[in-house]
C-alpha cells in the first residue's frame, strides 16, 4: 500500500517539474533563436517482490521459504533535461541588422562571462560603432574579435563577409559543434556557453534580413500542457486513494 503511496505522489512531482519545463518553452515561443527544452520520465527506485511457497502458510515465509519474482518499480521522475537543436523556422524581414543561420553553426558573442553562442540574429550597432545583440553583447569575428562598421549601409555575404561600399571591411564568425547537446550548456534562454569553443566545420550560411524563429510549436505546447495537468491530477486522486485506503487498513488493525 506504501508503495502505491510512493507511486503516485513521485508521479506528481515529476509531473510538476515537466509542467515547469513546458511553461518555460511556452514564455520562449516567440523568442528568435530559441531552442526549446525536453524532459522525458524516468523509473525512479526499485525494490524486490517475492512471493511464499504457500499463500496458507506464513510461518514458512517468515523462514525464508520465498520466492523471488522480480523487482518492483516504487515510480518515475524527471530525467535529464536535453535541448532540441532543430531549426527553427526562417521568415524574412528585411531589416538590414537582422540575421539567420542557415545551417548547424551559431554566432559568438562576448559576454562579460566570456564568449558565448546564440541563434539570436537580432543585431544593431552601438554608439562607437561596435556589432551588438540586444543585450549590448559584441558580435565577434572568427578571431574572436569584436566587429567596428563605420557605415550603417552594409552587405553580408552567405559566407559572413561585411561589405561596406564594394570593399571587405570584416566577416561575422560562426562557430559550429559535433555533438551541441553534450558540448553546450545553456546559460539563458537561447545562449550557451562551451568549455572547449567549436569542435565543427560546418557552422552554414549567414542570411541577411532574416531571422529564425522559436522551434517550440505553442500548439503542442499547450497540447502536452494539458496532457501533463491531467496525469498530475490522476496522480492526486490516486494518493488520495491510498491514504484513505491506509487509514481504513490502521482503524481494522486498531479494532482487531
Amino acid at each position: 500500500m506504501l508503495k502505491g503511496l510512493y507511486a503516485a505522489s513521485s508521479a506528481m512531482l515529476a509531473n510538476m517539474e515537466r509542467q515547469k519545463v513546458l511553461s518555460h518553452n511556452v514564455a520562449n515561443v516567440d523568442t528568435p533563436g530559441f531552442k526549446q527544452l525536453l524532459v522525458s520520465l524516468d523509473e525512479f527506485l526499485e525494490t524486490p517482490t517475492y512471493t511464499g511457497n504457500s499463500l496458507s502458510n506464513p510461518l514458512a515465509n517468515s523462514l525464508g521459504s520465498l520466492e523471488y519474482l522480480g523487482t518492483l518499480g516504487l515510480g518515475v521522475e524527471p530525467g535529464e533535461e536535453t535541448t532540441d537543436f532543430t531549426t527553427g523556422a526562417i521568415s524574412t524581414t528585411g531589416e538590414l541588422l537582422d540575421m539567420a543561420i542557415d545551417g548547424a553553426g551559431f554566432f559568438m558573442i562576448e559576454t562579460p562571462q566570456g564568449i558565448r553562442y546564440t541563434r539570436d540574429g537580432r543585431f544593431a550597432v552601438d554608439v562607437e560603432g561596435n556589432l551588438v545583440n540586444l543585450n549590448g553583447h559584441f558580435v565577434l569575428d572568427p578571431n574572436e574579435n569584436r566587429i567596428q562598421l563605420d557605415s550603417s549601409e552594409f552587405i553580408v555575404q552567405p559566407d559572413g563577409v561585411i561589405v561596406v561600399d564594394g570593399a571587405d571591411v570584416d566577416t561575422i564568425g560562426l562557430a559550429a559543434f559535433e555533438d551541441p547537446d553534450a558540448e553546450l550548456e545553456r546559460e539563458a534562454p537561447g545562449v550557451f556557453m562551451a568549455e572547449g569553443g567549436a569542435t565543427s566545420d560546418e557552422a552554414g550560411q549567414i542570411l541577411q534580413g532574416a531571422l529564425e524563429g522559436s522551434n517550440a510549436n505553442s500548439a503542442q505546447l499547450m497540447t502536452h500542457m494539458v496532457t501533463v495537468a491531467r496525469a498530475y491530477e490522476a496522480a492526486q486522486r490516486l494518493v488520495q486513494v491510498q491514504d484513505e485506503l491506509l487509514g481504513n487498513s490502521i482503524q481494522t488493525l486498531g479494532r482487531l
